[in-house]
C-alpha cells in the first residue's frame, strides 16, 4: 500500500476516534436551552456546567478515590507482574510452562461471570466499599497481562547479564532489582498506561463493590446524572470531560515510550 493511502487511512481511523471526544466536549458546553445538533459548535458556551458537574457529582471527593485505587493498583500490578514473571522466564520448566498457561487462561474468562461469587466473597470478608477490596480486585485481573508482558519481554535478556552480577556477589532479589528493573522500563510505561487506563476507566467492578457515596470513583459520579428521575446530558458530559482529561494528558506524555514498549515487546518476544 503506497504511503499517500495509508496516510489517509491512518487519519480516518484517528477521526473515527476524535468524534466521540469532539461531541462530548460540545455537549459539555452548550446550555440547556441549546437544542442544536450535538455536532454543532456551542455560540455561547456555558462553563457552569462544569462547575454544576464538580458540586452536583461530588467530582473532587470521586476523582481522589479514583486516583488512589488507580495508583496503587498499578504500582501493585507492575512490581509483582515484574517479579513474577521473572522467574517463569528464567526458568523453563514444565511447571512454569503450566503455570505460565494458567496465568494466561485467565484473559479468557469473562469478568462479568465472575460478579457474583466474588460479590459473595466481599461480603463474607466485609471487603465492600473497601479500598483493599476493590484494589485486590484490579490487581487480580490486570496481573495476568502485566505478567505475560513482562515474561516475553524478560526471555529478551541476556542470562549473561544475571550470570555477571552472581559471579560478582550479587543475589538473586539483587540481579532483578538493580539490573533486570532498570532494563524493563519501556515495557513497563505500556504496563502502567493499560493498567492505569482500565482501572481509571472501570465501572462493572465499583458499581457493585463501592456501594457508600463516600467511596465512588468517577464513573459512577458521572453515571449518577443519569436517573430513573431523568437525565441531564450536559452536565454529564462535562463531567466526562474532566473524567477522561487526565489519562488523556499522561497518555499524551507518555505515548512515545508506550508505542516502543509494546513495539520492543511484541518484536522481541
Amino acid at each position: 500500500m503506497s504511503r499517500p493511502w495509508r496516510s489517509v487511512i491512518a487519519a480516518v481511523i484517528c477521526a473515527v476516534q476524535l468524534i466521540p471526544i469532539y461531541i462530548t466536549v460540545t455537549v459539555a458546553l452548550k446550555p440547556d436551552t441549546d437544542l442544536s445538533s450535538y455536532w454543532a459548535w456551542p455560540e455561547h458556551p456555558a462553563p457552569g456546567n462544569f462547575i454544576q458537574a464538580i458540586e452536583d457529582g461530588h467530582l473532587v471527593r470521586a476523582g481522589i478515590n479514583t486516583f488512589l485505587i488507580t495508583a496503587v493498583s498499578t504500582v501493585l500490578v507492575v512490581i509483582i507482574g515484574a517479579m513474577a514473571a521473572y522467574p517463569l522466564a528464567r526458568h523453563r520448566s514444565r511447571l512454569n510452562a503450566i503455570i505460565h498457561t494458567f496465568i494466561l487462561s485467565i484473559l479468557m474468562i469473562p469478568a462479568l461471570s465472575l460478579l457474583v461469587p466474588l460479590y459473595v466473597i466481599f461480603v463474607q470478608t466485609r471487603a465492600v466499599s473497601t479500598y483493599h477490596g476493590i484494589i485486590l480486585t484490579h490487581l487480580t485481573f490486570n496481573l495476568p497481562l502485566s505478567i505475560f508482558m513482562y515474561s516475553h519481554f524478560i526471555r529478551t535478556i541476556p542470562r549473561e547479564l544475571d550470570e555477571a552480577a552472581v559471579l560478582d556477589g550479587c543475589s538473586i532479589y539483587a540481579v532483578f532489582f538493580r539490573i533486570i528493573l532498570s532494563l524493563l522500563r519501556p515495557v513497563t510505561v505500556s504496563v502502567v498506561l493499560l493498567t492505569a487506563g482500565a482501572v481509571w476507566n472501570d465501572f462493572q467492578y465499583s458499581l457493585y463493590f463501592l456501594q457508600k457515596p463516600t467511596m465512588q470513583v468517577l464513573t459512577l459520579s458521572i453515571a449518577a446524572f443519569f436517573g430513573i428521575s431523568g437525565s441531564d446530558p450536559h452536565v454529564a458530559a462535562a463531567g466526562a470531560v474532566l473524567a477522561i482529561a487526565p489519562m488523556i494528558l499522561v497518555y499524551l506524555l507518555l505515548q512515545k515510550y508506550f508505542v516502543k514498549g509494546m513495539i520492543d515487546g511484541a518484536l522481541k518476544g
